[in-house]
């Protein structure tokens, strides 16, 4: 049993000792091959030695490929302002500019010598008529003519009636049926009286009125003058009224309701009228006076 054991030793032994031979020669035999020197086959690193020096530098590499482009840097601060610098060369004659406008007329010039009197020149238009002259002396007193004041007396007269009842408030009243108009100053399409001579004047109204109320007055120029309101009692009524008045020419003298839904004014050809009337009762005495030398 003893004997076997140390069979196996002994085998061991040879065997480690065949691998360390082979591991002795293998190292030595690579150390030469690298120039290297020789160290002990089963000694331990040391620390590592000291840096060596740096070796010389090597050849310049090849130049690289360009790169991309980098950001726009910020703009500067503004500079200080420079040195006035020298006066440039002049330049050349720019071309023409376009005419300016007309300029203010600049004072008179001496007046130059007299010239030679030309020929007579083309009659020129009339000159405008001039300003009325003072009233002259009176003349001496002519023969006697023959007399012809009718002809100078002024007439205006006129009496009108109506065809239609109830007429349209706050507008003159239009009396369609003329009776007498003696001068033509009533207008039918309008209603108006219009004055052509100035002096005292008369008018009246007789105005028939049924189922209704009736406020109607007398107008002169816009002004009621007189107005008169007379009450529906359910039977057929007459409102009437008067007055004097001066008027001058150009005056209006109208027949107007001055109510809203007040105009009873009633018309039937058949048996009842409604009347508006007016005369010249004297032309103004100036005016008749002036009349009268205009016809002399």
């Amino acid at each position: 049993m003893n004997s076997c054991k140390l069979l196996d030793v002994k085998m061991w032994a040879l065997m480690g000792a065949v691998c360390l031979c082979h591991c002795v020669f293998g190292q030595l035999f690579d150390t030469k091959a690298k120039g290297a020197p020789p160290r002990l086959i089963c000694s331990v690193p040391g620390s590592p030695g000291l840096p060596g020096k740096n070796g010389p530098s090597g050849p310049p590499g090849a130049d690289g490929n360009v790169g991309i482009p980098g950001r726009d840097g910020r703009d500067g601060r503004k500079g200080e302002k420079g040195e006035k610098g020298e006066a440039g060369f002049k330049g050349r004659v720019g071309p023409t500019g376009k005419i300016g406008a007309r300029g203010d007329r600049g004072p008179a010039g001496k007046r130059g010598p007299t010239g030679e009197g030309g020929g007579l020149g083309l009659l020129g238009p009339p000159g405008r008529e001039g300003e009325k002259g003072n009233k002259g002396a009176r003349g001496p007193k002519g023969t006697a003519g023959i007399c012809k004041c009718g002809s100078l007396l002024p007439k205006s007269a006129f009496s009108v009636g109506i065809t239609s009842s109830y007429p349209e408030e706050k507008i003159p009243i239009k009396f369609n049926k003329v009776l007498l108009n003696e001068g033509g100053h009533y207008n039918p399409q309008t209603g108006k009286f219009i004055c052509a001579y100035p002096g005292i004047y008369y008018f009246s109204y007789d105005i028939t009125l049924a189922n209704k109320h009736l406020a109607i007055g007398l107008v002169q120029n816009g002004q009621f003058r007189i107005k008169t309101f007379d009450a529906n009692t359910g039977n057929h009524d007459v409102a009437s009224g008067s007055t004097v008045m001066f008027l001058n020419p150009e005056d209006e003298v109208w027949m107007e309701i001055f109510f809203s839904d007040q105009n009873g004014l009633f018309a039937d050809p058949g048996w009842a009228d409604s009347l508006f009337s007016g005369f010249l009762l004297y032309a103004d005495a100036n005016y008749f006076d002036e009349l009268a030398e205009d016809y002399s």
